[in-house]
């Protein structure tokens, strides 16, 4: 980083009044912080982040300058040391305001060695994540998984609590059988026995592995009550709003089974609580009925939850959320993303598999491809239909997707031009986050807002309806004139 654009930088901060996920700052004009929690969690996070020094964020973002430069930078690295692995910091100095500012910028660390933590408090206590602008403490969850993926632990094959109450569904596995005969002509020849350890259905005692249970189990739920879906529909935008009746929900219900079962069942769920539109053929005058929601998009879904959901003990008591509401169809799972995937990767190249025998069995039993087309599917269906994008989110150990369908929400911006153009020209009407992410929603909403619309209020070119509540959920953005 040039000694400028640490300066600009510094500026971007002090105009908007607020840190962003990948700065953070510190005042450091009576001495050196303790900075161990920004260092783990700025080294944990996708490209990493700078830490400016000599601007005071208690003070109104003012510039307070730093105590000394060299001691300081050599305090720093002395805490890079102390972290796991050590942290290399690159440093830049520049005088700003007459004082003097350094910023450190951290790497973001290989992601085999993750997390990073502060070796004076251990990985359970040093290990941060960045949420915001904020320096949270990871979750004794949010530290496995990344275990987990290191050490390809295979949680999907963990033994039932309660073997005797494991059964395997004697139809299920008849239509297994055949369908793995045919599709997997290598295993035609083998014993039954050997097929069901071969692909993780029972373990080498024979007993019903956690994979077979919700694969081809008679009642799943019997050992794991919570890994079902909890589905619910509501009358309008969100949770609490009521029905003319004062009901709190239009319907909901509880979707157990095995992993096939559940996929009926929530696909269902789903049909009965919205509406289909009888669309008129102009050519033809023939009459035909139109989804909410394009039915193959919903299956994509709902597969990939459960497909993918984390069967660690550590979520086991929670189970898929499916809600619909009247603009939105939310599908939320636990497990974030798994291993390298991130959101700007979802759909364009092959991921991870979390659960590699449960995304077999359900290829075997037809219900899913398994080729790492499912996202590129539905994003294609919701274009085809006319409707938003669907949006995929990614927090604390939870992966969500939401498809909209109300096409009036989605006021259409100036196709030409550069993206700020585009954003600009768009925010000639005041416009809310969620319309911005709506309409532009071929980029993240991480840079959509951090690489795009923060740098413009940052120049002066976007403002706030509501300048004093930065972060309030009925802020408004506008493009500013001349």
């Amino acid at each position: 980083m040039l000694e400028t654009d640490l300066i600009i930088l510094a500026q971007r901060i002090q105009r908007i009044k607020s840190e962003l996920p990948e700065v953070e700052v510190k005042a450091a004009a009576g001495g050196c912080p303790k900075v161990f929690d920004s260092l783990s969690s700025l080294a944990n996070q996708s490209g990493g982040g700078i830490i400016i020094f000599g601007i005071d964020e208690d003070h109104d973002f003012q510039t307070c300058g730093v105590y000394n430069t060299d001691d300081l930078m050599g305090q720093i690295t002395n805490q890079c040391q102390q972290m796991t692995p050590i942290l290399r910091p690159l440093y830049t100095v520049a005088s700003y305001e007459g004082k003097w500012i350094v910023g450190a910028e951290i790497q973001e660390i290989a992601f085999d060695q993750k997390p990073c933590f502060y070796a004076g408090k251990g990985r359970l206590k040093g290990s941060y994540i960045r949420v915001g602008e904020q320096d949270l403490p990871m979750t004794e969850y949010e530290i496995y998984s990344y275990e987990a993926f290191k050490r390809h632990l295979q949680d999907e094959l963990r033994d039932n609590p309660r073997p005797e109450l494991a059964r395997l569904d004697e139809i299920l596995l008849k239509e297994y059988f055949v369908e793995i005969r045919k599709k997997k002509r290598n295993l035609a020849s083998m014993n039954e026995e050997d097929i069901l350890k071969l692909q993780g259905i029972v373990n080498q005692q024979g007993e019903s592995t956690l994979a077979g249970n919700v694969l081809l189990g008679q009642y799943p739920q019997a050992n794991f009550p919570q890994l079902c879906i909890v589905a619910i529909a509501v009358q309008g935008t969100e949770i609490g709003d009521l029905s003319e009746e004062g009901a709190r929900f239009i319907d909901n219900e509880r979707i157990e089974g095995t992993l096939s079962q559940m996929l009926q069942g929530a696909i269902s769920f789903v049909e009965r609580n919205t509406p289909v539109a009888t669309i008129v053929d102009p050519q033809t005058g023939k009459r035909k009925d139109r989804p909410l929601y394009p039915p193959v998009a919903i299956r994509e879904l709902v597969l990939n939850a459960l497909i993918h959901r984390d069967y660690s003990f550590h979520t086991e008591t929670a189970p898929i959320s499916l809600r619909l509401f009247s603009d939105r169809l939310e599908i939320e799972n636990p497990g974030g993303l798994y291993g390298r995937m991130t959101l700007d990767l979802l759909g364009q190249i092959s991921a991870d598999t979390r659960n590699p025998f449960i995304a077999i069995g359900m290829e075997v039993l037809a219900q899913a491809e398994n080729r790492f087309s499912g996202i590129p599917t539905i994003r294609r269906l919701m274009k085809e239909a006319g409707l938003p994008a669907p949006s995929f989110e990614t927090y604390r150990g939870v992966f969500k997707a939401t498809l909209y369908n109300k096409k009036e929400n989605v006021p259409k911006p100036v196709a030409t031009g550069t993206l700020r153009e585009r954003i600009l020209d768009f925010c000639r009407t005041p416009r809310t986050r969620k319309e911005l992410e709506m309409a532009f929603s071929e980029i993240t909403v991480v840079h959509l807002m951090n690489k795009t619309i923060k740098p413009l209020i940052a120049e002066g070119k976007i403002g706030l309806t509501m300048p004093d509540k930065p972060k309030s959920k009925f802020q408004k953005y506008f493009a500013k004139q001349g």
